[in-house]
């Protein structure tokens, strides 16, 4: 019995959902508008301001896509009424970042700078202190699209696990090993 696809999405207000002939979810809602297509075969209902997701077998594909497919709607519904951010900080001594509108330029420790251009349906600010790890705070609805350009962002300088430098998000924990010790 899948608990998380049982579960019943609440509607908050001023949030719309609609779902059209072969399953291709429609939300929108105060921060824009998502579009996802679902699997045909699952039976999506929405009634009294809630959404419902329910299998038609208790077949081992049907039962895998159940709750992921009720975890994408929920994601949909609080990306257009909240929204979603990632923080992420630069870690190491002469990392800085600056950003002009989404285009986003990193100096992390190469010869040269790195440009990144952030997808338009993104936020991105930069903010760098005196005495403080420089962050790059990204926001939007799409959380899968939020997720990606993070880790894109991320993979341009990686944390490395002998003094722990690199780009990480905000509360990842970054397992350090020990390095050499002098022999006698």
């Amino acid at each position: 019995m899948s608990r998380i696809g049982n579960a019943v999405i609440a509607l908050p207000e001023k949030v719309e959902a609609s779902v059209s002939k072969g399953n291709e979810m429609k939300v929108k809602g105060p921060k824009g508008e998502l579009t996802r297509q679902l699997s045909p075969e699952l039976d999506i209902k929405i009634e009294d301001g809630e959404i419902s997701v329910s299998r038609p077998t208790e077949q081992k594909r049907h039962k895998s896509i159940h709750g992921l497919t009720r975890s994408l709607i929920n994601n949909m519904v609080i990306g257009v009424s909240e929204g979603f951010v990632k923080e992420l900080e630069l870690v190491g001594v002469g990392y800085r970042v600056n950003n002009t509108g989404n285009l986003i330029e990193l100096t992390v420790g190469y010869s040269h700078p790195v440009f990144f251009y952030v997808p338009d349906e993104i936020n991105v600010s930069t903010e760098t202190l005196k005495g403080k790890t420089p962050k790059i705070k990204l926001e939007g609805s799409n959380n899968e699209m939020l997720g990606l350009v993070a880790n894109k962002i991320r993979s341009f300088r990686k944390p490395e696990p002998y003094k722990g430098k690199g780009i990480r998000i905000t509360g990842e924990h970054v397992r350090r090993k020990a390095g050499k010790t002098a022999a006698k």
